[in-house]
């Protein structure tokens, strides 16, 4: 994250205001709602990982075992399990 001086970027008036409440700190100021990107959606790894987890749930359903899952997708048995019993 760049620092960014705020009395180059807030009017006055507004400077003034926060400056009530913080004197020469620094304070983060987060994006809006809705703005905010979701863990790993920007490189794909979201994807890839829910992609993964769609097929385990469907190898599962069809009579494969956890142990077999665990082996196929270098997994632990526990994380199976997570995946597999996951309200989705």
């Amino acid at each position: 994250m760049k620092y960014v001086n705020a009395d180059l970027i807030f009017p006055e008036a507004l400077l003034k205001e926060v400056q009530k409440y913080v004197h020469g700190g620094m304070v983060y100021i987060p994006k809006p709602d809705g703005v905010r990107k979701k863990w790993s959606e920007k490189s794909g790894s979201r994807q890839y990982l829910d992609h993964r987890n769609e097929n385990i749930r469907l190898e599962f359903s069809t009579g494969v075992t956890m142990d077999q899952l665990a082996d196929r997708f270098c997994l632990s048995r526990d994380s199976i399990k997570k995946i597999v019993y996951a309200k989705k």
